[in-house]
């Protein structure tokens, strides 16, 4: 899942755009009440609405989450790329988001961990999905982890 808005224009190259591949996920995810096949099959997928930091327009974003004690989290891996995604930079500056998970759409304030939190949280979500491990070898930076915390 990217970092792409799926509200923006898709590419208009002949190879299929990380924001088309988005879209496909947002509108199966939305088709079939939070629920996707595939590689993203008895994965917790949710959607996350931010707010452009420097357009002030709504972006969406499909992307993995961890519930860990009562409470949710997010990881801005963007598969371990040397730049955190556009929609991490978007609640950094708008922490009012809106997010998706199955049918439900709820109001929440987006948080980012400290390290100490951050670095156990991150090690729960990567011996679960060790795709995460993977993001974080990749990578020199490190990726920031994000509570929402419902209203």
């Amino acid at each position: 899942m990217s970092d792409q808005s799926a509200t923006d224009q898709g590419s208009t190259s002949p190879e299929p755009s990380l924001n088309d591949w988005n879209t496909a996920i947002i509108e199966e995810f939305r088709a079939n009440a939070g629920v996707l096949g595939g590689s993203f099959e008895n994965a917790p997928v949710l959607l996350l609405h931010t707010t452009g930091a420097k357009t002030g327009l709504e972006r969406v974003n499909p992307m993995m989450y961890l519930r860990d004690g009562g409470r949710t989290f997010v990881f801005a891996s963007k598969a371990g790329a040397p730049t955190h995604p556009d929609w991490y930079h978007n609640l950094v500056a708008n922490p009012r988001v809106t997010v998706e998970i199955g049918s439900d759409s709820v109001a929440a304030t987006a948080q980012v961990l400290d390290e100490a939190e951050r670095a156990r949280v991150y090690a729960v979500q990567a011996a679960r999905f060790p795709g995460f491990a993977e993001y974080e070898l990749k990578t020199d930076r490190t990726i920031p982890v994000v509570e929402l915390v419902f209203d």
